[in-house]
């Protein structure tokens, strides 16, 4: 596979970034591998409006095998800071900062964010009966299988909704998956696994040694 070589442009953007989960060589990693997702051979930044939804839910599928187009429309809000419908360079690094290396705290904000369906600030009854309809499969001899679904977003609500409003704040999914880690992807898979973040990074990072 060709090499992108870093541009000028690439080389002064790449100084004007800082980010406490990578390092110099890896943020060049990440501008060249956002390139390559474009399929922009030169790597102009100003030609180039930046990384479009279709191919960032490609990106995601193919490496982090995230499949479910709610959560995928979701993850990539959280990386699409300025809501313009595109990733600059900027944007993707900081979200990949998260992605892969988040905090436990960062990446808590994060689902939270994905979960979020209409960016209201609030995980709706709708947007958790969707979710839960979305990522899991109901029994086939259920005669309505959508009340199973509602009953759980009612023990959901129960063990999550501290403030009893009947909708989740973010202060009410911190609390809850502080008291119960597994909770944090409780509505769908939206993280990276160990494994496809190692096979991810060794494959970016691979020309950081060159």
């Amino acid at each position: 596979m060709a090499i992108i070589k870093m541009s000028a442009i690439n080389r002064k953007l790449m100084e004007s970034i800082t980010d406490k989960m990578f390092n110099k060589a890896e943020i060049e990693c990440l501008i060249r591998e956002f390139y390559l997702l474009l399929g922009e051979q030169s790597a102009h930044a100003k030609a180039v409006p930046g990384l479009d939804r279709g191919k960032f839910r490609s990106m995601l599928h193919h490496e982090f095998n995230i499949t479910d187009d709610m959560i995928m429309d979701g993850v990539f809000r959280t990386f699409d800071k300025d809501n313009d419908g595109f990733l600059s360079v900027k944007e993707w690094i900081a979200g990949m900062s998260v992605f892969l290396r988040g905090t436990f705290d960062e990446k808590i904000k994060y689902c939270f964010t994905v979960y979020d369906l209409n960016n209201d600030g609030y995980i709706s009854r709708d947007e958790m009966f969707h979710l839960l309809k979305n990522s899991l499969t109901s029994q086939p001899n259920e005669d309505d299988p959508d009340e199973g679904i509602k009953d759980l977003v009612e023990i959901t609500l129960k063990k999550m909704d501290h403030d009893h409003d009947g909708k989740l704040s973010l202060l009410d999914f911190v609390t809850a998956v502080k008291e119960e880690n597994l909770l944090l992807e409780a509505f769908g898979p939206c993280l990276p696994d160990l494994t496809a973040i190692y096979t991810f990074e060794e494959h970016v990072f691979k020309e950081e040694e060159q």
